[in-house]
């Protein structure tokens, strides 16, 4: 085998554990809701579907099944989601703020589905201006903007809120890497392949819930935690306004 042929296979394979890795099942409902701040109840809905009774006039009730709003796949059947899961429901809660209803959000999901197949939302960047839904689609020479639910037709919006701020995609798969849940040039990061999945200073590896005990244990001093941590003091206090904010939500 030439040399050129190992590294393309070696590349392939990493590739493809990268996107494993990600759609490992390691967020409960609950930690789900603390992240993105959102009812734990609607995270298992959006993830597993639900049943629900309707009755008609001229019929008994009868039981119907919702679907997830979410498409899964290394975590479908689990009660856990993985990152990618994670990151879905991250867009479709923004969608939903952005004014976006639940019954045009399934049929838009549709429809990208069959341009993007599984987690389209940790694949690509979509956009939104509260009443319309945008799928950027890039080639070798240009980007354009597909609007979903208006039958494929190609716009140009050069003033769009873009949703994926704090998303960072690979280079190499497309499908989001990293998340930053307070931005990017904050020092919390949200990683499948560090921590366990679990809210870390970066760079560090160091969870914040660890930073954040041996804070209250120290009795609130950001110094002495530093010093024990070998953490900049910034560091050490990014991890406990962030954890802060997870208690508050």
């Amino acid at each position: 085998m030439s040399l050129g042929g190992a590294l393309r296979r070696w590349y392939i394979a990493a590739v493809r554990l990268d996107a494993e890795r990600a759609d490992v099942p390691m967020y409960s409902a609950a930690v789900v809701s603390r992240l993105i701040k959102l009812d734990a109840a609607r995270v298992r809905r959006w993830l597993e579907g639900y049943q629900y009774q309707y009755a008609s006039k001229r019929s008994a009730v009868t039981t119907h099944r919702q679907g997830p709003l979410v498409r899964r796949s290394g975590a479908a059947g689990s009660r856990y989601a993985s990152f990618l899961d994670l990151i879905d429901l991250l867009f479709v809660k923004e969608f939903v703020t952005h004014g976006v209803s639940v019954q045009k959000l399934r049929k838009a999901l549709d429809e990208a589905a069959k341009l993007t197949g599984e987690h389209h939302f940790a694949q690509r960047r979509f956009w939104t201006d509260g009443r319309r839904i945008y799928f950027e689609v890039k080639n070798n020479r240009s980007s354009a903007l597909l609007e979903l639910l208006s039958g494929g037709q190609w716009v140009i919006a050069p003033v769009i809120k873009q949703i994926a701020h704090q998303i960072e995609f690979d280079n190499r798969t497309g499908i989001s890497r990293r998340w930053f849940p307070l931005g990017r040039s904050n020092l919390i990061v949200v990683d499948p392949m560090v921590g366990f999945g679990a809210p870390t200073i970066i760079d560090r590896g160091i969870q914040t819930a660890t930073v954040f005990d041996l804070y209250k244990g120290e009795d609130g001093d950001i110094r002495r935690t530093a010093i024990w941590m070998s953490l900049p003091e910034g560091a050490v206090r990014s991890a406990v306004e962030f954890e802060q904010r997870l208690l508050a939500a």
